[in-house]
């Protein structure tokens, strides 16, 4: 089983944004830069996002989008659902029609190892995913980074 790219953007762009709560809305042109991830593709995810609740958008000049509730309330998981990303390591979806309409020998493996995987990700915040980054690559914290930005004239 694999996550797929739509799943790692979107959580790796609403790290992106938590990293830069409180300074006013982000704009997607931005996190794209950052993190080089297409801005079209950001905009797909985004509006994903927005509609589930986890983004909220201003629009017109020195818009852009910001957390619709704290981080740590925000898990991995609620991301990677809000853009419809499965995560299923079964064969049949979970239907549990994976050999001849009869689930397969090892289908509970597979489903057990679903529910691993998705309390995991339910465990694991967006304020722990800043706080870790933080913690392991010094560089990243928005302090850090917004004074980069303000040297250089560039967007939050």
């Amino acid at each position: 089983m694999r996550l797929t790219t739509k799943g790692r953007f979107a959580v790796t762009a609403m790290v992106d944004l938590a990293m830069r709560g409180g300074k006013g809305p982000v704009t997607l042109a931005a996190i794209s830069e950052r993190q080089k991830i297409s801005l079209s593709y950001l905009e797909q995810l985004f509006g994903k996002l927005r509609r589930n609740n986890l983004v909220e958008s201003v629009r017109g000049p020195g818009g852009g989008y910001y957390l619709a509730r704290a981080a740590n309330t925000i898990s991995a998981a609620d991301i990677i659902q809000a853009v419809d990303e499965p995560l299923d390591a079964t064969s049949c979806g979970g239907k549990g029609d994976c050999h001849d309409e009869m689930p397969c020998i090892t289908h509970n493996l597979w489903m057990g190892l679903n529910e691993k995987i998705f309390d995991y990700l339910e465990s694991v915040n967006l304020q722990q995913l800043v706080d870790g980054c933080a913690k392991h690559n010094p560089e990243a914290v928005p302090v850090m980074l917004d004074r980069m930005q303000k040297a250089q004239g560039a967007p939050v």
